[in-house]
């Protein structure tokens, strides 16, 4: 009885070393890692940087997710060693919402935003006071409005980049009229109105490309470039820069831009 107590114990003891050693963190084994992604172009293209990076000696073991939660706790939790599938203005609000340390450290792929019309081939052929459709969520239409920032079309308050609204317009040299709708019904309305900002699966699902069809496309300085995310203690780890290496390489840049058609560009 004495010697199963002992037994017991031992056993407690190893299990609680090893939970403290996973929160804990520490040091990345340096020929495997664990990888996270949103089923999808994520994971696909991980698929791609895996034969890289074995060319190296890493191995990568890819983990698929369905959601935008669990990879990032996963990743804290320790059962990821890294994941890719964010853009920093989403990692820095959860990582504010749930006191996390994770940090940006790569550049990814971008989901790109385009600016589109029925009617028109390019902004300079819209009209003074043209009607221009925004999606009515924050996130997305400051997004949008970044987007007419950097080509020049209209300027924002100074700092509001990635929180404007139409209300932090502050020059609109063709007094566009932003109408504010709901993100996934503006390809549907899109002839209704002179142009508009369009998300790129909405875009898709509704047949428009938009390397060929959108007449401005969100360039790769965008704060909605996707990033690598690791935990802050593994920041500066070799492997890290093993596995960066690994995705910003020619192989996973052509893949990506022959796959994709321009629906998703490399942001390296």
């Amino acid at each position: 009885m004495k010697k199963l107590g002992m037994i017991l114990a031992l056993l407690g003891l190893t299990l609680f070393i090893a939970a403290c050693s996973k929160e804990s963190g520490g040091a990345l084994n340096d020929k495997k890692l664990i990888i996270g992604a949103t089923d999808g172009p994520h994971a696909q293209i991980l698929e791609v940087v895996k034969e890289v990076a074995a060319e190296d000696g890493l191995d990568l073991e890819i983990k698929s997710f369905t959601d935008y939660v669990l990879p990032n706790t996963a990743l804290n939790e320790g059962d990821l060693d890294v994941n890719s599938y964010q853009h920093k203005p989403f990692l820095e609000k959860f990582n504010e919402d749930h006191g996390l340390d994770l940090v940006p450290v790569a550049k990814t792929i971008l989901n790109p935003m385009g600016i589109y019309s029925e009617k028109y081939k390019s902004f300079e052929e819209l009209p003074d006071g043209a009607e221009f459709g925004l999606p009515n969520d924050p996130t997305n239409g400051a997004r949008a409005l970044f987007i007419l920032q950097e080509n020049g079309h209209i300027k924002l308050e100074e700092g509001k980049e990635e929180t404007a609204s139409i209300h932090d317009v502050v020059e609109n040299p063709k007094n566009l009229e932003f109408i504010e709708l709901d993100a996934a019904q503006i390809p549907k309305q899109l002839g209704e109105v002179d142009a508009a900002a369009i998300n790129t699966n909405f875009a898709i699902a509704a047949g428009l490309y938009p390397k060929e069809d959108a007449f401005i496309l969100e360039s790769t300085n965008s704060p909605y470039v996707n990033y690598i995310v690791v935990r802050g203690e593994n920041e500066n780890d070799p492997v890290v820069k093993k596995l960066v290496k690994a995705y910003q390489s020619e192989k996973v840049k052509t893949f990506i831009e022959e796959e994709f058609r321009g629906s998703i560009i490399p942001g390296f």
